[in-house]
C-alpha cells in the first residue's frame, strides 16, 4: 500500500473581524536544535499564534547551513543542507525566502531559538559579541524596529537582537557567559524564568528563555504562550 501525503498551503482562515486581522512574520533558521531552529520552540510558537487567531507567514534565508549535526551523536555530518529547505520541514512547505520579506505587511516579527540562530542567522556561536548577522535578518529587524513594531525572540535569539539593535533589554535566562556577551553588545540583560517574559517597553521587544534553561517542553510552552500574548497585545 502506498500512502500519499498532499502538500497543502493554507490560503485563508475564517477569523472574526477579518478586516482587522493582524499578521506576524516568523523567521526560522533550519530544522533541529543543534544546527537549525529548535523544533519545540518553533512549533509551540506557531501553535500559540494559531490559538490567538493570529495569521502568520514563515520565512527563512535561502542559504547553506553552517554545518549539519547528527542529533543522536552530536557529531558533524559531511553534508550540505539549505536553511530555507530545512525550515520548510517545520512550515510544512508553506514558507517564503526571507529576501521577499516586506515589513509593511506585518504587525510583528518572531524568532524562535536553536543553534541555527547562532550559526546560520549569525556567527554568534563562533564569534560572540563580535559576530556578524545575516543581512536579510538584520534588515528585517531594523525595519520592524524603525516602525516601532513588536519583536519577539526566544532562547538564544535575543542575543542577535542585541547585536543588531544594541541598547535593548532582553533575557536569555541566567547563563552568565551569554549575559556578559549581551551586555558587551550594549544590551541590558534581565534574569528570567521559563514562565516569564521580559518586555522592553521603549523598543517593543519581548523575550523569554525557553531551552536556555534546563526545562521541560510543558514549561517552555508557558513562556511562549505569554510572549505571544504580549506580542498580540502590542500590535496596532
Amino acid at each position: 500500500m502506498i500512502c500519499e501525503f498532499k502538500k497543502t498551503h493554507i490560503v485563508s482562515f475564517k477569523y472574526n473581524n477579518m478586516t482587522e486581522q493582524k499578521k506576524i512574520a516568523v523567521i526560522l533558521s533550519g530544522c533541529g536544535v543543534y544546527d537549525g531552529s529548535e523544533i519545540h520552540e518553533a512549533t509551540l510558537s506557531l501553535l500559540a499564534l494559531d490559538k490567538n487567531d493570529i495569521q502568520y507567514d514563515i520565512f527563512a534565508p535561502n542559504i547553506d547551513q553552517y554545518h549539519v549535526i547528527n542529533h543522536i551523536t552530536g557529531e558533524e555530518i559531511p553534508q550540505t543542507r539549505n536553511v530555507l529547505i530545512e525550515s520548510a520541514r517545520i512550515a510544512r512547505g508553506n514558507i517564503s525566502d526571507l529576501s521577499d520579506f516586506n515589513s509593511d505587511n506585518y504587525h510583528a516579527i518572531l524568532l524562535p531559538g536553536g543553534f541555527g540562530v547562532a550559526k546560520n542567522l549569525s556567527s554568534y556561536a563562533f564569534e560572540g559579541e563580535t559576530c556578524s548577522v545575516n543581512e536579510q535578518v538584520q534588515d528585517a529587524l531594523i525595519a520592524m524596529n524603525n516602525d516601532k513594531k513588536p519583536i519577539g525572540a526566544l532562547c538564544i535569539a535575543p542575543a542577535i537582537i542585541a547585536r543588531v539593535l544594541h541598547k535593548v533589554e532582553v533575557t536569555i535566562g541566567n547563563d552568565e557567559q551569554t549575559i556578559q556577551s549581551i551586555e558587551m553588545l550594549g544590551g541590558k540583560h534581565k534574569v528570567a524564568s521559563y514562565d516569564e517574559v521580559v518586555f522592553d517597553k521603549e523598543n517593543n521587544i519581548v523575550t523569554t528563555p525557553c531551552y536556555m534553561l534546563d526545562v521541560r517542553i510543558s514549561e517552555i510552552s508557558k513562556g511562549i504562550d505569554k510572549l505571544v500574548s504580549t506580542l498580540v497585545g502590542l500590535m496596532e
